[in-house]
């Protein structure tokens, strides 16, 4: 049976945790990725988390809850939320799945949760971003009915 995750707000002490960890394994990923050398993509994460969320939790747009299984945390979802000319429109900026919970159907669950939450707040489309050798996580997202609309690649010379 799959596990049925509880999306609860993020708190500020979270937050604090959350962001350590999370802006060293982007600039992480970016390096792996071969998008910048390491200096570089250390840069880019403190930027990009500074521009998205300014006010941590409170930033406007932005919204980070904690996935909660009966008491315990399994994971987090960070959804920003933009109004254009068709709708709402949200973008999962980061999820994860707690490294003891991997492998047991949690994902999915987070990513069910947080579809129901953009279909109560009448979302219109959803999309996010993956890193191009992250193959599970490509893998989970097709199967949940996303569908690549960008593909960036690249050649080291």
């Amino acid at each position: 049976m799959s596990p049925t995750v509880r999306l609860e707000p993020m708190t500020a002490d979270q937050y604090r945790t959350y962001r350590r960890v999370a802006e060293r394994a982007y600039a992480d990923n970016i390096v792996a990725a071969g998008m910048m050398p390491e200096p570089e993509a250390r840069q880019k994460a403190t930027d990009d988390f500074d521009g998205q969320l300014p006010d941590g939790v409170d930033s406007a747009g932005q919204e980070l809850w904690t996935a909660m299984d009966a008491g315990d945390e399994v994971g987090m979802l960070w959804l920003g939320f933009t109004e254009k000319s068709d709708g709402l429109h949200a973008f999962g900026h980061d999820f994860l799945v707690t490294s003891e919970r991997r492998r047991q159907g949690y994902g999915r669950a987070i990513m069910t949760a947080a579809e129901a939450v953009c279909r109560e707040r009448g979302v219109v489309e959803v999309g996010l971003s993956v890193f191009g050798f992250n193959s599970g996580a490509q893998a989970l997202y097709a199967q949940m009915g996303f569908e690549v609309t960008i593909l960036q690649m690249r050649k080291r010379l």
